[in-house]
């Protein structure tokens, strides 16, 4: 079965790309569900604003993941007006989409995982805090770590912890191709403006067909 990295990132542009990365993430997460692809965030990187995010990396797993990428693997555009800077002329924010494949788990040591539970946070007042469900995984080599509340067993998020925590460690070992995509995608950003794979609109972030 098909696996790939994806990685929505602002390119280290402002305020209003990182909002354009939020919802491209729920919209790539969406799209993948639809496709009956598993899809996991492995991590989020806050933006300056709320709910904006300065990148956002994922993973999808299914017989079409190939296809899916694809896709999705370029410069994206939203048009559309400032909603930080109200006088701002500008209307075309880019953001850039990577894809990588995961580099084999091979290397990964579980001996060097440790765990630490604690109690889930969330809707349903006290009896969420009832117990400690939620699980935290720390890759000590590389200090990594993870986090799982997802389920209420805490078994469950446990092993959800792990297989999380082991995507990061492999996004680890490839860093520097990581890097270097980002590089390259923000030396040619300008370039790209004129041809972008995908354009959204408006507030309401739809397609434009």
């Amino acid at each position: 079965m098909n696996q790939y990295i994806l990685q929505i990132t602002s390119g280290q542009g402002p305020a209003e790309c990182e909002w354009v990365v939020a919802r491209l993430m729920k919209i790539i997460l969406q799209s993948a569900i639809n496709k009956s692809l598993n899809v996991e965030v492995v991590e989020r990187v806050l933006g300056a604003e709320p709910n904006t995010l300065f990148s956002a990396t994922i993973s999808l797993q299914g017989t079409n993941a190939n296809e899916f990428v694809k896709e999705w693997d370029g410069s994206i555009l939203w048009v559309g007006q400032s909603m930080y800077r109200k006088y701002h002329k500008r209307k075309n924010w880019f953001v850039g989409v990577n894809v990588f494949e995961p580099l084999q788990k091979s290397a990964f040591d579980e001996r060097l995982v440790e765990y630490t539970t604690m109690k889930a946070s969330g809707p349903g007042g006290q009896h969420v805090n009832k117990t400690e469900s939620a699980v935290r995984a720390t890759y000590k080599g590389l200090n990594l770590a993870t986090t799982a509340s997802d389920l209420r067993s805490q078994l469950q998020n446990k092993k959800l912890a792990l297989e999380r925590l082991k995507i990061l460690v492999d996004l680890h070992n490839q860093q520097a191709t990581i890097e270097n995509a980002t590089k390259v995608w923000l030396q040619h950003r300008n370039l790209e403006r004129g041809n972008p794979i995908k354009t959204f609109e408006g507030i309401d972030f739809k397609m434009k067909t």
